[in-house]
């Protein structure tokens, strides 16, 4: 029977230099110890070739044979230095794992590479973007790769996305909101103490619709959260944070429905997508969601209202090369018009720095420049 021992793990890393080792795609300092003294007969042979000294070499292969567990090296005076039958089965094994996996390490190699190589090209941007969950963003990340501009989005709610950017967490947030919300409200008092007309730029990126999803043929005619409530529908919701969760006691709130009356109001999904898939699965009757999240599984949709879709970044980053270029890509005629073939949505203002108490309905309640506000609290309305 085999000895039994412990598996031993692989761990990969990477190393940035000016130059590539040609005689193997990953390299191993233990293999290339090991290939060395196979190679030269002996350790100092080994260390001459590989230019260590022979004291860092020696020691090198007595701390892998304790980590290992087994011997490496026939430590036998005044002979020349083998390979124990371990040592010569290591080598074969990283040898067969480098021939299998040759074009895998190729192409990992290639995508590493292309990866750090925008860091050293000045003419490439990147964008960290935390946002609430938008289809029309996904578009813009691919739409943004041929002017060299690279958004890395993650995607939250919208209130997350406010408190990130206010946390310097991300360059940029992306929040949405009903045109006129209920004054004193949820969405009012939420957003409110998170945004800043004296510290913070607000740019236009698009219009879209927020509606019902229901089964084909909308089988039970619901057409409200009050229709919801009354018909005992099962709903699924959004998480609280999330804007899409703001509308929804919203609309609550307007149609004199209790949130409790609302069966499935528990019932949580973290994207658009989420919500949709679970209704076409039949595991829900109906939720809050963008038309293009339904139409894409084939649901029906209600539409209920239209609302912006707002980027927001600290006022001084206006001046940097990466947002000058998202600027200019939500400008472009090519993207607005991509943008407009996109179920539910419309360009409205894309690209344009927006003074932001006159772009937002409630703001009074805004924080004013004059009367900054800390991260953490919250201005009271007035």
């Amino acid at each position: 029977m085999g000895q039994t021992c412990a598996v031993h793990k692989i761990e990969l890393s990477y190393s940035l230099t000016g130059q590539r080792m040609p005689e193997a795609l990953i390299r191993n300092p233990l293999i290339e110890l090991l290939a060395a003294v196979r190679a030269e007969g002996s350790i100092s042979g080994a260390a001459r070739a590989l230019r260590l000294s022979y004291r860092h070499v020696w020691g090198e292969l007595k701390r892998w044979e304790r980590e290992l567990g087994r011997p490496l090296i026939v430590w036998e005076r005044g002979q020349a230095a083998q390979l124990t039958a371990f040592g010569d089965k290591l080598l074969w094994a990283e040898r067969q794992a480098q021939a299998r996996l040759a074009s895998e390490i190729a192409a990992l190699h290639a995508n590493l590479e292309r990866a750090f190589g925008m860091a050293f090209d000045d003419a490439t941007h990147a964008l960290t973007v935390q946002a609430s969950h938008d289809s029309a963003l996904v578009l813009l990340r691919e739409h943004c790769l041929p002017a060299r501009l690279h958004l890395d989005i993650g995607f939250t709610g919208s209130v997350d996305a406010l408190r990130a950017l206010r946390a310097h967490r991300c360059t940029l947030a992306g929040f949405h909101a009903p045109p006129r919300p209920p004054r004193g409200g949820r969405i009012e008092r939420d957003y409110a103490g998170l945004l800043s007309a004296g510290q913070q730029s607000l740019i236009g990126f698009a219009r879209r619709v927020q509606g019902l999803a229901v089964a084909p043929g909308n089988p039970l005619a619901l057409s409200s959260m009050a229709d919801i409530a009354t018909r005992k529908a099962r709903f699924v919701n959004r998480p609280e944070g999330t804007g899409s969760r703001l509308l929804i006691d919203a609309l609550c709130d307007e149609d004199g429905v209790p949130v409790g009356d609302i069966a499935g109001y528990d019932h949580e999904e973290p994207s658009h997508a989420a919500v949709a898939q679970t209704i076409a699965s039949g595991h829900a009757d109906v939720g809050l969601c963008i038309e293009a999240a339904a139409r894409s599984r084939g649901l029906d949709f209600v539409p209920l209202l239209w609302e912006e879709y707002f980027l927001v970044c600290l006022a001084p980053d206006l001046d940097q090369p990466a947002l000058r270029a998202l600027l200019a890509v939500l400008r472009s005629d090519d993207w607005q018009r991509r943008l407009a073939s996109l179920a539910g949505y419309a360009p409205a203002r894309s690209g344009q720095v927006l003074d932001l108490h006159e772009a937002l309905p409630w703001a009074s309640a805004i924080e004013a420049p004059e009367s900054p506000v800390r991260p953490g609290r919250r201005k009271e309305p007035r």
